[in-house]
C-alpha cells in the first residue's frame, strides 16, 4: 500500500480519538463523527480544508514539515506519535525493500544475560519475537523461549491472560509500540503477516490496531502472576542493543526486599541447573581420599 495511504489512514484514526471538547470547540448534538471533522483539524493546524483533505486521500506526498508539526498540534499528539507520522510522510513511495537479513543476537550479549541468575532477561527482535532469553526469563514464562513471539502469544495463548494480571493495558502497550517500530516498514512482508494472523484471530488486536496509537515505553512495572511463586510485580527496562537494528533487550527486576524480590529469588533457586551427578570415578577418588593416611 503506498505511503501516502499510510499516512492518511493515520491521520483519520487520530482525529476520530479528539473530541471537540478536548481542543475547545463546541460539541453539538447533530455530528456525525466520533472526534473532529477533517475541517476543523484544519482550522486548528492553519491550513486549508482542501489541503488537508488530500493528505488523508493521499493525493500529497510532501508535506512539509511544519505543516506536519501543525497537524500534530491540532490532534494533540505526543512525542512518538509525531516521530511515527514523520516516517509515515518521509518514507519513499514505492522503495524497493531489500530481503530481510536473518536476525541474530551476539554471543557477547547471550554470555551477559547468561550471567544474571537472578534477573529475567531477554532480547526483542524488530517485530517482538525473542531471538535469545535466559534461564530466569524461560522460567518467569516458557512464552519467552527464543523463537516465540511475544506479541503473538499474549493474543493467541489463552494462559497469557492469566499471566499478566493486567492483560488489557498490557496489551494496549504492546500495541502501541509495534505501532512505534513499525513506521519505516509498513510493508514488511513479516509485519504484514504477524498483523493479518493477529487482525484474523483477535477482536482485542483489531480494535488496537485500528485506533493507531503509537508510544514507546521503555521502562515501568509490569505486574505478573506466576504459577509457582503467587503475583510478582516486577520493574522491566528496554535498552536497544548499539550496533543491533532493531533489537532490544528486555530485564525484570524488583525492588530489593519487597515480596516480589523475596519470590523472585525463590525462582531462581528453583530455576537452578541441579548440581553434577556423581560418575563412578569421582566416587572411587572421594573414597581413597577418605582411607589415605593423614601425612
Amino acid at each position: 500500500m503506498a505511503t501516502a495511504s499510510k499516512l492518511g489512514d493515520y491521520l483519520r484514526a487520530r482525529r476520530e480519538q479528539v473530541r471537540p471538547g478536548d481542543v475547545g470547540l463546541p460539541s453539538g448534538d447533530r455530528r456525525r463523527v466520533p472526534g473532529l471533522r477533517r475541517e476543523e483539524v484544519a482550522l486548528l493546524a492553519g491550513i486549508s480544508a482542501e489541503y488537508y483533505l488530500r493528505l488523508e486521500q493521499g493525493r500529497d506526498r510532501h508535506p512539509s514539515d511544519q505543516v506536519l508539526d501543525s497537524i500534530a498540534d491540532a490532534l494533540r499528539l505526543e512525542t512518538d506519535a509525531r516521530v511515527y507520522m514523520h516516517a509515515l510522510a518521509r518514507s519513499p513511495r514505492n522503495a524497493t525493500r531489500r530481503p530481510s537479513r536473518p536476525e541474530r543476537v551476539s554471543a557477547s550479549i547471550q554470555n551477559l544475560i547468561d550471567g544474571w541468575p537472578t534477573t529475567p532477561a531477554l532480547v526483542h527482535g524488530r517485530y517482538m519475537t525473542t531471538l535469545a532469553a535466559n534461564r530466569m526469563a524461560i522460567a518467569l514464562n516458557p512464552l519467552f523461549a527464543p523463537g516465540i513471539n511475544t506479541l503473538r502469544a499474549a493474543f493467541l495463548e489463552p494462559e497469557m491472560r492469566e499471566f499478566y494480571r493486567d492483560w488489557d493495558k498490557t496489551t494496549a502497550k504492546a500495541v502501541a509500540y509495534l505501532r512505534s517500530v513499525s513506521a519505516a516498514a509498513v510493508d514488511d512482508p513479516k509485519l504484514v503477516q504477524l498483523i493479518g494472523e493477529l487482525s484474523l484471530h483477535s477482536e482485542r488486536f483489531r480494535t488496537l490496531w485500528a485506533r493507531q496509537d503509537v508510544r514507546q515505553k521503555t521502562s515501568g512495572v509490569t505486574r505478573l502472576l506466576h504459577p509457582q511463586v503467587g503475583p510478582l510485580d516486577l520493574h522491566y527496562e528496554k535498552l536497544a542493543l548499539p550496533g543491533a537494528p532493531g533489537q532490544m533487550l528486555i530485564a525484570y527486576h524488583a525492588e530489593p526486599g519487597s515480596p516480589t524480590g523475596e519470590r523472585l529469588q525463590m525462582l531462581a533457586h528453583l530455576a537452578a541447573p541441579p548440581p553434577p551427578a556423581r560418575t563412578d570415578t569421582d566416587t572411587a577418588a572421594a573414597d581413597e581420599a577418605a582411607q589415605a593416611p593423614d601425612q
